[in-house]
């Protein structure tokens, strides 16, 4: 794994989402806009958004940037992109280095407008310091790039790529305690929820807005999170050779 080789690909990346303004607007201002009417549909009742809008806060960038990595990573694959880089002397774990890093600079950007929104300007009333919730969306950011990285290898059409969106981040909506605590759904639910990684984003954000100081619950979380990305990035190298064989 060379350095200049991942920046040059991380550069090359961001030269291309420059370029494509849409792609930009889903990434950056959707989940702004998401927490903005959010915030507004509880107009009358502001505990309520208090109560879920950090976890939405976590949640919606890790959504938008799932759809966003996938449907870009395919399309280099399907445009023969990957096949012409991969036939140069770039390691995959290069390619996949500089798709991560290329899309975290965007989730870094991404996550800062929306913690920022919520807390400074939303109003959310957040007990422990609005830079931890910056750091657990900024992990849900990064995951969802790994996962959108990963299930590109699947699909063979943009269409497809936004048909493993119910596969892989509904599921994990429904059982990250969002709609109601973990412990409180049937033993087999709880124990799927206790390996899908949105239920620790979902657990560290709620740390966040209920403890002053730094949690080991809350250490657990960012580490689970941050991990299940690694991981999945991993997935993602290891599946790159069969799709541009």
């Amino acid at each position: 794994m060379s350095s200049a080789r991942t920046l040059a690909t991380a550069a090359r990346v961001l030269r291309q989402l420059r370029h494509d303004p849409r792609s930009i607007a889903l990434m950056l201002l959707v989940p702004c806009l998401m927490l903005f009417l959010l915030r507004y549909v509880f107009d009358g009742s502001p505990g309520t958004f208090d109560n879920i809008g950090a976890s939405l806060l976590g949640i919606f960038p890790l959504i938008t940037m799932f759809l966003v990595t996938s449907i870009a990573t395919l399309r280099e694959r399907t445009s023969g992109t990957l096949e012409r880089l991969l036939a140069m002397p770039l390691g995959k774990a290069d390619l996949i280095a500089g798709y991560a890093l290329a899309f975290g600079l965007l989730a870094v950007v991404q996550s800062t407008l929306a913690t920022g929104l919520a807390v400074w300007f939303l109003g959310l009333d957040v007990i422990g310091s609005p830079w931890l919730l910056l750091l657990v969306a900024l992990l849900d950011a990064l995951l969802g790039t790994a996962l959108g990285l990963f299930v590109s290898a699947f699909a063979a059409s943009e269409f497809q790529a936004v048909q493993f969106m119910p596969a892989v981040i509904f599921p994990q909506l429904l059982l990250c305690g969002l709609f109601t605590p973990r412990d409180r759904m049937a033993p087999a639910l709880e124990a799927i929820s206790d390996v899908l990684p949105m239920s620790y984003a979902v657990d560290g954000m709620n740390q966040v807005l209920r403890h002053t100081d730094v949690t080991g619950d809350f250490i657990r979380d960012a580490v689970v999170v941050a991990g299940c990305a690694l991981l999945v990035l991993g997935l993602g190298a290891a599946t790159l050779r069969r799709r541009t064989a």
